[in-house]
């Protein structure tokens, strides 16, 4: 199979949505131009015509509220963000009516829009331009949200969510842009929902997301040589996220590492981390671990950047700190609980 770059895959998936279907369109800041959108959306505008794909004005929540309006008069379009961190300022129209619209008019209408928010991290950018808010939607009932964090992934995932009838925030990360992959020629769907195994393993389970997910990859491969075998589960998809696959992998391991490109606090990290807890305590040999950018806000300076952002090495301590931790106090714990009497209980 031949190879593309991440940000080949999502040009190739634009451009086969693009052909395939009249009624996909393209609106957002900066897509004819390189600096915003890096490749992923090379000379689409030449090929398709700038009707097709509309460089839009600096307002995000008037376009925002132009495409949630274009996906309710029957077409499907494509959202562009090129930095999610000002999608904050189209909140209303994604919050308030594109996740709420089918549950408000009982599933006879929905909302088939895609909203492509680009994480742009590092390079000295600053606070205010390198944020990564996907746990925000995961809050909003009504809304899919995408991560995925290889070429194949980055266009299935894309053709999947134009697909689909509801809204789908399909979020990717600058830093995977010249990531490299197989990535099939046809327009294969990746399922929403449904992560991916990368690594087989069996002492600890690594969950990742996005970038994440490439770093749990690589912590795998540099424990591997300390003889730590580690399973690592790609995510892709954060709502809806795959439960299944993770309880059944981290009821094999018995331990979980949770890797997330988001601040730790309320992030997607601590539902995964509460979800194990809730479905599989008792299989767990020791505290799920989680890894996550501070609570602070992304630094301007490139040395301090290298401190703040997390990466394989803080995956592999993380392991490192699961593995040394003793779980039969958990266990006991766990098993004394389901062994008390029902009045000790209440």
């Amino acid at each position: 199979m031949r190879t593309l770059t991440y940000a080949q895959a999502i040009r190739e998936a634009h451009a086969q949505l693009l052909h395939s279907d009249p009624r996909v369109f393209v609106i957002g800041q900066g897509l004819w131009s390189p600096w915003y959108a890096g490749s992923s959306l090379e000379n689409l505008d030449k090929e398709f015509g700038k009707s097709r794909i509309l460089d839009s004005p600096v307002s995000e929540n008037a376009v925002t509220g132009l495409a949630v309006g274009s996906a309710l008069a029957g077409m499907r379009p494509i959202l562009f963000h090129p930095r999610m961190d000002f999608m904050v300022l189209g909140m209303d129209a994604l919050i308030n009516q594109a996740a709420n619209w089918s549950y408000l008019f009982a599933g006879q209408t929905g909302v088939p829009l895609v909203a492509r928010a680009v994480i742009n991290r590092g390079g000295e950018q600053g606070a205010q331009h390198s944020q990564a808010l996907h746990s925000f939607f995961l809050h909003v009932p009504g809304i899919k949200v995408v991560m995925p964090s290889t070429p194949a992934d980055a266009k299935g995932l894309l053709i999947a969510a134009v697909e689909d009838p509801n809204p789908v925030l399909y979020i990717d990360d600058r830093w995977l842009y010249e990531e490299l992959g197989e990535v099939p020629e046809e327009m294969t769907p990746v399922p929403i929902g449904s992560a991916a195994v990368r690594r087989k393993g069996s002492d600890v389970t690594l969950i990742g997301i996005s970038t994440m997910a490439r770093e749990a990859v690589r912590a795998a491969a540099s424990l591997e040589r300390e003889g730590i075998d580690a399973e690592v589960v790609d995510l892709r998809s954060l709502k809806p996220w795959d439960q299944e696959t993770v309880i059944a992998s981290v009821r094999k391991t018995g331990r979980a590492v949770v890797a997330d490109p988001g601040w730790r606090t309320g992030g997607a990290s601590a539902e995964i981390a509460a979800t194990i807890g809730e479905k599989a305590f008792d299989a767990l040999r020791a505290p799920v671990e989680r890894v996550a950018l501070p609570d602070s806000p992304a630094p301007t300076s490139r040395a301090e950047e290298a401190a703040y952002y997390p990466g394989a090495l803080h995956i592999a301590d993380a392991v490192r700190r699961t593995l040394n931790r003793d779980g039969s106090a958990l266990h006991q714990l766990h098993k004394s609980w389901k062994e008390r009497p029902i009045e000790t209980l209440v």
